[in-house]
């Protein structure tokens, strides 16, 4: 069974490009490259060139004669005569680029030739990717792929476009959603988050409809990420490394959710854990959210490095880490107990990441102001405050109504509970999340 992903459309599009650059997909482990790139060449290519530097470590030889395609297709073919090179319909899949980098030399003679088609994946764990890049430049698209968000898991569940342009349009107009809708978009949301978005996870839980072995496989993609640091996490300390990727759902548990190294170590200096939270956001397992110095634009450039929360790009990764007990409150019993307002800020960090939105938050020193996360449209900052209760948004109505905060006009609430709009404040369902980015753009050009 094939999950249809937001990529598919991407590659096509990239098909029609006669200017096309051979093209790098990049993400974390299991996210679904492999398969998503193997469905995309057996439906345009009548000739396929794979090839799996893990489990075909052989290939690894195919530069020894230089870079030049000739000389690549030459030293392919030698080991494996069966592979062949037809001009203008073939496509070459060099699959887990992480194993072997140097082959991102070679994009620029692959483009130059013209005569073939090349795709390169591969975890980001392991991948130099400064190195790849600089020895590409100009010669390469990139393309970086997350685990399934909640639009495709729609997809899978056999939701369609109407029914997300209907969500959408309540987004817009302010109109409640029905009872039924409410309560089947909440259901889908909370199996959405339990499970998250591991392809090999959704289609578990597709055939058999239980969250039986859906906890086994995401335990054991966390495991294949701790192998993967000790495999690849050169010059680093690993254990370090280890630590802050398993201290993240135990820091996110406490009231004040801003990560503090001393939580792990009580003698640990930034300075010897820097490098290892840049290493795992850069291997696509955690994603840091900044605190702003000041909640104006621009936010770029407008943070403190020193002050900032963790949160795993995949929630159902997140809740897969949690104890014993919790796991059967949350898949059993529905109950998310302590973590409920952890898992609705990670959930929410992961659909801004998947949208392509920053993440920041706002905490003023010695002071009760504080909101969850910030995006923007051209002109004006919008804060974002996530509610895992009912009680009222008062730091969200201090920066709407202050004079203080001239590029704050209006904010958002993200809330179990149904669409409203008042005082400013537009309050969306924890599901509309997913949407953020597009209501946004659309809402600007409505103005």
């Amino acid at each position: 069974m094939y999950l249809r992903r937001k990529i598919d459309e991407y590659l096509v599009e990239w098909k029609k490009n006669e200017e096309r650059l051979p093209l790098i997909i990049k993400g974390a482990r299991q996210i679904g490259k492999t398969e998503s790139i193997n469905h995309f060449a057996e439906q345009n290519y009548s000739n396929i060139v794979s090839i799996n530097f893990v489990l075909e470590s052989k290939y690894k030889t195919i530069l020894s004669d230089g870079y030049a395609v000739e000389d690549i297709i030459k030293n392919i073919s030698m080991l494996d005569t069966s592979k062949r090179f037809i001009a203008d319909d073939t496509l070459i899949i060099f699959d887990e680029l992480q194993e072997f980098p140097d082959i991102a030399t070679a994009l620029k003679s692959f483009k130059i030739d013209g005569r073939f088609d090349v795709i390169c994946s591969g975890s980001l764990l392991g991948i130099n990717y400064r190195k790849i890049h600089s020895n590409s430049v100009g010669y390469k698209t990139d393309y970086e792929m997350f685990s399934m968000d909640f639009e495709e898991f729609l997809w899978a569940k056999g939701y369609s476009e109407m029914h997300i342009e209907d969500i959408l349009k309540h987004m817009q107009s302010g109109t409640p959603f029905s009872e039924t809708e409410l309560s089947v978009y909440k259901k889908l949301f909370l199996e959405y988050c339990v499970l998250g978005g591991m392809p090999a996870v959704v289609k578990v839980y597709i055939e058999k409809n239980v969250f039986t072995d859906t906890l086994e496989i995401q335990r054991q993609i966390q495991m294949d990420y701790e192998e993967d640091i000790r495999k690849y996490a050169e010059g680093l300390d690993q254990t370090k490394i280890v630590c802050v990727y398993r201290n993240v759902p135990v820091q996110l548990a406490k009231e004040n959710k801003k990560f503090q190294l001393s939580k792990i170590d009580k003698k640990a200096r930034s300075r010897e854990y820097t490098g290892c939270i840049t290493w795992l956001e850069d291997a696509g397992v955690i994603s840091v959210c900044y605190c702003l110095q000041y909640p104006e634009l621009p936010l770029k450039g407008n943070y403190d490095a020193s002050k900032f929360k963790i949160y795993y790009p995949d929630t159902g990764l997140l809740i897969a880490s949690l104890d014993e007990e919790a796991q059967e409150d949350l898949r059993a019993n529905k109950n998310l107990g302590v973590y409920k307002g952890a898992l609705y800020e990670n959930f929410v960090a992961e659909a801004f990441v998947k949208q392509g939105l920053g993440l920041y938050y706002y905490k003023k020193e010695n002071a009760t102001l504080e909101e969850d996360f910030f995006v923007r449209t051209k002109d004006e900052l919008v804060p974002v405050e996530v509610k895992a209760n009912r009680n009222r948004s008062k730091s969200l109505r201090q920066l709407i109504s202050s004079d203080s905060y001239s590029d704050i006009h209006w904010g958002i609430k993200l809330a179990d509970s149904n669409v409203g709009i008042e005082d400013g404040i537009y309050t969306f369902p924890y599901f509309c999340t997913f949407l953020l980015k597009r209501y946004l753009k659309e809402k600007k050009n409505m103005e």
